[in-house]
């Protein structure tokens, strides 16, 4: 897809991951919609984000766990632009490792319902549209923990193979719409997401996430006869 003059909605776009794939896509000359939970972060970005390129910003404070708020969000969002042509299912939040019965049940819930509840609900809300535009893509950014099982992390785990198999089931049903999926499965990223749920990591030695970001556009940018369906991106 031809990135300039594109409208990318982004999810926890206000920092991490997030914050730099909306900075690449800005230097494309994209159109941005960024949702996330802080508006001064969100505010920040998006001056980034224009100085850098980016012909439109808008940003969106929500807590995408409140069915109704992010409902609110993607209409708004389909108010403020005139087409929506890529989403991008990046938000995503992390609990401390250890066996299941040390999961408390409110990060159990947030975990299900940030990482993959929200991620469907909005792009439930948004498919209708993206299937008028003719070219579409939906990224989901999933983890290498929606591939690998790995000890300690079986909330976390459970919703990135929920991802992973809505990723693939989506693939199949939108074949023939107009709309490309793929799914980004990456290992660990330097962002604050293990300091957020108190988990001390060796964080300098995973991949940087301004290079992730890097790769998201590389996905999105291929040309027409060429898709990239399933990256996995490890260290």
């Amino acid at each position: 897809m031809e990135l300039s003059g594109k409208t990318v909605v982004v999810t926890g776009g206000s920092d991490g991951i997030g914050k730099h794939i909306c900075l690449k896509l800005a230097a494309e000359g994209c159109r941005l919609a960024i949702i996330g939970r802080y508006t001064a972060r969100l505010a920040e970005v998006a001056g980034a984000c224009a100085s850098a390129g980016a012909p439109q910003v808008h940003t969106y404070a929500c807590d995408i766990r409140d069915s109704g708020a992010l409902q609110n969000t993607a209409q708004t969002i389909l108010s403020d632009f005139d087409g929506i042509d890529i989403l991008i299912n990046n938000a995503g939040i992390w609990h401390k490792t250890g066996p299941l019965d040390t999961i408390d049940g409110e990060t159990l819930l947030a975990t299900v319902q940030t990482n993959l509840t929200a991620l469907m609900q909005l792009t439930q809300h948004l498919i209708t549209h993206l299937r008028t535009r003719g070219e579409a893509i939906i990224l989901n950014v999933a983890s290498k923990s929606g591939v690998v099982a790995q000890a300690g992390q079986s909330v976390y785990t459970a919703t990135k193979y929920g991802v992973r198999g809505f990723t693939e089931v989506l693939k199949v049903d939108e074949a023939d719409s107009g709309i490309r999926v793929a799914g980004l499965y990456q290992s660990g990223t330097n962002t604050e997401m293990f300091a957020k749920a108190n988990e001390d990591v060796p964080n300098h030695i995973f991949t940087e996430p301004e290079d992730l970001a890097d790769v998201v556009v590389f996905m999105l940018s291929r040309p027409p006869k060429i898709w990239l369906h399933d990256v996995r991106v490890e260290l």
